[in-house]
């Protein structure tokens, strides 16, 4: 006789200091939080006196809230000022690939690669003082100024507005005059968008509090328990 399948821990309950996640339980299910604030931390370690994302600290939470039994939903809570593009892709696509109810809410700004998380959940909220600021990849360091250099650039362009096109509402048309508009941004090219205005474009889903993402994942959480129900 096959001994059973031992389940999954669930992430640590509060791990707030180190990861700025929290699991929590209500009589409605059990979701797991985490926050992406400041700058998205790719390979590179940013300086001590940034508020930084680790994207090594995502990345096994959100394949652990996937993988356990006891985890209902996900909500991701963003505030970000952009980092490094390929860590803030991973993150996204990992989102984006979870089968559990995932909702995402913008508060305060979801600046850069902070858009592709954003719309990485099923359902996006963005609260009505935020701003989204929307803008062409760019790059740090020595560029050589070579036709592949610049292919390059268009290269992970292509992948980000690809990636948000299909996650969103919003048209790629759209979205690339979005990124080339002159005029708004000091010294660059871009948009900075309010929350009724990232609501009004289909970028994000709605205009909403906590409260409102809350009960959308509780929503979605509900309806999945039911689908299970269902299929027994």
């Amino acid at each position: 006789m096959s001994e059973e399948t031992p389940s999954i821990a669930a992430p640590e309950q509060n791990a707030i200091a180190e990861t700025g996640s929290i699991t929590a339980r209500t009589s409605r299910g059990t979701i797991h939080c985490i926050t992406i604030v400041g700058q998205i931390e790719g390979h590179m370690e940013l300086p001590a006196q940034n508020k930084t994302t680790k994207y090594e600290h995502l990345i096994p939470q959100i394949a652990a809230v996937e993988q356990t039994d006891e985890i209902d939903g996900l909500l991701v809570l963003l505030n970000t000022v952009g980092g490094d593009v390929e860590a803030g892709l991973a993150i996204a696509e990992l989102i984006a690939g979870m089968k559990k109810p995932t909702v995402s809410l913008v508060l305060g700004g979801g600046h850069s690669i902070g858009v592709p998380l954003a719309v990485a959940a099923k359902k996006s909220f963005i609260a009505v003082s935020a701003a989204m600021t929307i803008h062409p990849v760019r790059m740090n360091g020595t560029i050589i100024a070579v036709p592949q250099a610049f292919e390059y650039l268009a290269k992970i362009q292509e992948r980000i507005v690809d990636f948000i096109t299909s996650h969103s509402h919003i048209t790629a048309e759209r979205l690339q005059q979005l990124m080339r508009e002159t005029g708004q941004l000091t010294a660059d090219v871009g948009t900075v968008i309010s929350g009724n205005q990232a609501a009004a474009l289909g970028l994000i889903d709605a205009v909403g509090t906590l409260s409102d993402a809350l009960e959308a994942l509780y929503t979605m959480i509900g309806e999945q328990k039911m689908q299970k129900r269902d299929g027994k």
